[in-house]
């Protein structure tokens, strides 16, 4: 599948730290991981960190999928907003996974301050809000659970959005997101995985993958074979490939980035912005000083059909920039398509679609990859283990 459109931002932000080879011999492992996006390098540095033998592949160069076309907003709030998945999930799903994607951007933190990565994280405030009328009720009610529930938000009236800016009515602030460069990040997770013993194939894909005596065993396009007692699948939207269960509704969504404004005003800076409309659009600034803003999905059909809309995309985001910030500039730079799914509940899938078999998965859809990402690494070693844990009974398969 083909996951982006044209030349995304950060690839050509960032040269590569190290080129990796295809695999021209077969191999043996403890764990063999497909994906070499976030989430994949992820899991490594969890699991390279416990000692573990890795074998890493992608089908493409290292971080070439949705990972070179994520807008990289974290936040703990997900897409189905807190009030609505209580009532899909009940309130311990629900408030804990709220909990959980707001422990994991710590989380992500201490990794990136660890390997020492240039990533350009930063923490910001989360600023979701509504231009509509109808919609006030509802984020109201949505302010009222969180408060319920000891979340740290104030509710923000129309006075104090236009101080940012922003022309909207009404917005819940969150003291607690953040940003980065996801393609640095990853790419760096891998060559410091890389640097403790981990091998790394790109441009490898899996052409098969059977079950023999306790083993698994991948085959390659090239008739090689790597053999491992586990395969963890961090494929993302790509796993509808090897999924036989429907867990998530493929999508096309639109990015567009503008050139680099010095004076881009610190309000504005310092949060990342969202709103209530369906499907929602959200906006964030770059280290760079660059103006990030997506929306516009649509149900995916395919990759030409997306890429196609793009020059009618970009000019929807730029109306609706305006409409929100009619006092910034937004000079078109960058622009591109990608495909993301969405769960029923907004929520990730982690651990075995099948309990006799040793594959599992880690796969954070919708707009939470990354901080979904974090909190099934903290998670993968119990499904290892074929041990129970909470987070892989709140999401695992066939809920």
């Amino acid at each position: 599948m083909k996951l982006s459109s044209t030349k995304t931002y950060w690839p050509l932000k960032n040269a590569m730290k190290q080129s990796y080879p295809s695999i021209d011999s077969d191999t043996d492992t403890d764990i063999l991981i497909i994906g070499g996006g976030i989430t994949g390098a992820l899991m490594a540095y969890k699991l390279i960190n416990e000692g573990k033998k890795i074998v890493l592949i992608d089908r493409r160069d290292v971080c070439g999928g949705s990972t070179s076309g994520s807008t990289a907003l974290l936040q703990y709030e997900i897409d189905v907003p807190l009030h609505q998945l209580i009532k899909m999930r009940g309130v311990k799903c629900a408030v804990e996974s709220y909990q959980n994607g707001k422990k994991a951007i710590f989380d992500l933190r201490h990794i990136i301050d660890t390997v020492g990565s240039n990533c350009d994280f930063e923490f910001k405030k989360s600023i979701y809000f509504t231009t509509l009328k109808k919609d006030v009720p509802f984020l109201k009610n949505e302010y009222k659970v969180r408060k319920q529930h000891g979340f740290e938000i104030s509710w923000l009236n129309r006075s104090d959005l236009q101080k940012m800016g922003l022309k909207a009515i009404a917005a819940i602030e969150s003291k607690t997101a953040a940003v980065m460069d996801p393609f640095k990040l990853a790419s760096d997770l891998l060559f410091h995985c890389h640097e403790k013993g981990m091998q790394i194939f790109d441009r490898t894909n899996v052409s098969s993958i059977q079950h023999q005596k306790g083993k698994i065993i991948a085959v390659t396009d090239s008739k090689h074979t790597i053999t491992a007692s586990h395969i963890i699948h961090c494929t993302g939207y790509e796993s509808t490939e090897t999924l036989t269960e429907k867990v998530v509704d493929l999508k096309s969504t639109y990015v567009i980035a503008s050139e680099s404004q010095p004076d881009l005003p610190e309000s504005f800076k310092h949060a990342i912005f969202w709103d209530t409309a369906s499907p929602y659009h959200y906006i964030r600034s770059t280290e760079d000083n660059r103006i990030i803003m997506g929306g516009g999905d649509e149900d995916f059909k395919d990759a030409a059909k997306r890429d196609k809309l793009l020059p009618k995309k970009e000019q929807y985001l730029l109306k609706h920039f305006f409409k929100r910030f009619p006092d910034l500039d937004f000079k078109l730079d960058y622009s591109w398509a990608g495909t993301f799914g969405e769960t029923k509940d907004g929520l990730p899938y982690f651990g075995k679609p099948n309990p006799r078999k040793n594959e599992h998965y880690v796969l954070g859809f919708g707009g939470n990859g990354i901080t979904f990402s974090v909190i099934g690494m903290n998670s993968i070693l119990d499904s290892l283990r074929n041990k129970k844990n909470t987070d892989l009974e709140y999401y695992r398969f066939g809920r």
